[in-house]
C-alpha cells in the first residue's frame, strides 16, 4: 500500500521543484518569427544550446527584423532580452546608435565574402535579395529593374519601415539607381500587388499565387528542391547584381543572463547551430560546415554579382530611399 502524502510533504515538494525551477536561468532571445518558427532555425538551436547549459531558453518572435529593433528601441534598458538574432547590415549602424548592445566577445573563423570587424554584431549567415518566380510560370523572367517596371508582372514585397527585405529592395534600388531611384520607383509602383510587413507574409502570398514574383533570396529555391523535391522555382539573375544581406546576432548590454548570452553567441556559430542553418533559415551559413552545403543548396552566387553596402553607407541612404519609395507608392 502506498503511504497517504500529508499536507506538509506535499508543501515541502512543491517548495522544492520551486526552488528548482527558481535557480534555473532563463535566457531571452528576440528574433524574428520564421527564424522561430516550428520550420525554422529557431527550435533545433534552442534544444542544441538547452542540451549543454543547463538552462531554459525562451525564444520570442518578434515580426520581421526592423520590428525587432523598434521594439528594442521602444523598450530601451528596460528590455528583458538578453540576446537579439536578425538584425542586418543595413540596420547595424541605427542599432549601434541607441547603445543598447555589449561586445559579442566571440572569436569565429567566418567564411563572408567580405571583411568582418565588428565588436557588438556577429554574423550567423548571409544571402542575395533576388526576386522569386515560377519557372513553369514565367520562363524568362526580367534580368533588371528596368525590365521589370516595364513589364506587366504583379510583385509582392515587404515594407521597409518593418522589414529586412523590405528595407534591402530600397537600398537595392537606391544603390543601384543612385538619384534615379525615385523614377524607378514611379515605374515599379504599378507592378506591386501589396506591400507586407514581413517576409513570411509576402512569402506565403507568393505561393497562393496572388503575385508572379516576390522579394526574397538567391537561396529561396533551394527550399523547394531539398524540402519539397519541387525544382520549378527560381531566382531572376538581375544585371545590375543582387544586395547582399549578412544577418547578425548581439548581446544586450543591459543583459540579465550576460555570460549565458555570450555563450549562446558564441554556440551561434559553432559547428552544431552552423549545420541548421542551410536547411532551416535557406541562407548560406556564416561559418562553412565541415561537410559544406547540403546537396541541392547551390554555391553562390559569382563575387560581382553580390553588392555590399557598409552599414554607415546604409544608414546614411536610407533615409531620402525611404522619401522616394513613400512618394511613388503613395500616388
Amino acid at each position: 500500500m502506498r503511504p497517504t502524502p500529508t499536507v506538509a510533504s506535499i508543501a515541502a515538494g512543491l517548495l522544492l521543484a520551486g526552488m528548482a525551477q527558481a535557480q534555473t536561468p532563463v535566457l531571452t532571445v528576440y528574433a524574428y518569427d520564421s527564424f522561430v518558427s516550428e520550420w525554422g532555425p529557431g527550435p533545433a538551436i534552442r534544444a542544441g544550446f538547452e542540451a549543454g547549459c543547463g538552462c531554459s531558453v525562451n525564444m520570442l518572435g518578434m515580426g520581421d527584423g526592423a520590428a525587432l529593433l523598434a521594439r528594442l528601441r521602444l523598450e530601451g534598458e528596460r528590455s528583458p532580452a538578453d540576446v537579439v538574432i536578425g538584425l542586418d547590415t543595413n540596420l547595424t549602424a541605427a542599432a549601434a546608435a541607441t547603445g543598447l548592445f555589449a561586445p559579442h566577445g566571440v572569436t569565429a573563423a567566418l567564411d563572408l565574402p567580405v571583411a568582418w570587424d565588428d565588436p557588438l554584431f556577429l554574423p550567423y549567415d548571409w544571402g542575395l535579395f533576388a526576386f522569386v518566380h515560377d519557372r513553369t510560370l514565367l520562363p524568362a523572367p526580367p534580368q533588371g529593374f528596368a525590365e521589370l517596371a516595364d513589364s506587366q508582372l504583379r510583385i509582392i514585397i515587404q515594407d521597409p519601415r518593418s522589414s529586412t527585405p523590405g528595407l534591402g529592395l530600397l537600398l537595392w534600388v537606391k544603390s543601384v539607381h543612385g538619384d534615379g531611384a525615385g523614377e524607378m520607383w514611379r515605374r515599379l509602383a504599378p507592378r506591386v500587388v501589396t506591400v507586407t510587413p514581413g517576409w513570411s507574409e509576402a512569402y506565403g502570398l507568393f505561393l497562393n499565387g496572388e503575385a508572379d514574383m516576390v522579394l526574397s533570396y538567391t537561396t529561396s529555391p533551394a527550399y523547394h528542391r531539398i524540402a519539397e523535391d519541387d525544382d520549378s522555382k527560381a531566382y531572376a539573375p538581375f544585371r545590375e547584381g543582387h544586395l547582399m544581406q549578412v544577418e547578425v546576432a548581439a548581446r544586450l548590454a543591459r543583459a540579465p543572463n550576460p555570460d549565458l548570452a555570450q555563450a549562446f553567441l558564441a554556440y551561434l556559430v559553432g559547428p552544431e547551430a552552423q549545420a541548421v542553418i542551410p536547411t532551416t533559415n535557406w541562407m548560406y551559413p556564416a561559418v562553412m560546415p565541415d561537410g559544406g552545403l547540403p546537396e541541392g543548396f547551390g554555391a553562390p552566387p559569382a563575387a560581382g554579382a553580390a553588392l555590399f553596402l557598409a552599414p554607415d553607407a546604409a544608414a546614411a541612404m536610407r533615409d531620402p530611399a525611404l522619401a522616394e519609395w513613400l512618394a511613388a507608392l503613395s500616388r
